[in-house]
């Protein structure tokens, strides 16, 4: 599995199936891009990453990699705190390289950063702490342990990309019955602020760039 900071996060299936909870279970939080901006980024992710990517739904990952003894207290961890988080709004502009320490290009996000660290913190509290090999760096991955070429072109096609798009909910993930990452639920923020309320989070999306 990718580092939960510098890699890809959840690896999604092109039809998500019911997760699996055993002892020891493993889960994954996402805010998942809205359209158009997912469908440019799922087509450099195809054209220029590994094979799987084409399946990969472009994602800012939250958790990756956590582990839990009991996927119940887990989720409704995750509950709580989405439900006491402010839906805040997010744009990505250019690109940034995680390079020489890994192989990994991404989108960066430049409004909304504070915001997703304050999640990402909360999320990682309570039954779901646990240690990462990396400062948590909200980012989308384009290109993970590509080919050299692969990663450049990446770097240079989405260097004009930008998007800003609404965060009103983030997508718990766990592992199927297969291994693979799977949808288990969609959690809506805001729900003990006030804030759930308003244009949906593909609301005012833009973009920029050619196609």
């Amino acid at each position: 599995m990718a580092d939960s900071q510098h890699g890809d996060g959840p690896r999604f299936p092109a039809a998500p199936a019911k997760p699996t909870a055993p002892e020891g279970a493993t889960l994954g939080i996402v805010i998942s891009l809205p359209e158009p901006a997912a469908e440019r980024l799922r087509r450099v992710r195809a054209a220029y990453g590994r094979p799987e990517s084409a399946v990969e739904a472009p994602h800012i990952t939250l958790v990756t990699g956590g582990p839990t003894a009991d996927w119940d207290s887990a989720r409704d961890h995750v509950a709580a705190v989405a439900a006491r988080t402010p839906r805040f709004a997010v744009r990505l502009r250019g690109t940034g390289s995680f390079r020489p320490v890994t192989d990994v290009v991404f989108v960066r996000v430049v409004e909304g950063w504070d915001a997703c660290r304050e999640l990402h913190d909360a999320l990682c509290a309570g039954p779901l702490v646990h240690g990462t090999g990396y400062d948590y760096h909200p980012h989308v991955t384009v290109a993970h342990d590509a080919p050299e070429e692969g990663l450049q072109r990446a770097f240079a096609e989405l260097a004009d990309f930008e998007a800003e798009f609404a965060v009103d909910r983030i997508d718990l993930f766990g592992i199927d019955d297969d291994g693979r990452w799977a949808l288990s639920e969609e959690l809506r923020l805001g729900t003990h602020t006030g804030t759930e309320t308003g244009p949906r989070r593909d609301a005012g999306l833009g973009e920029a760039g050619p196609s």
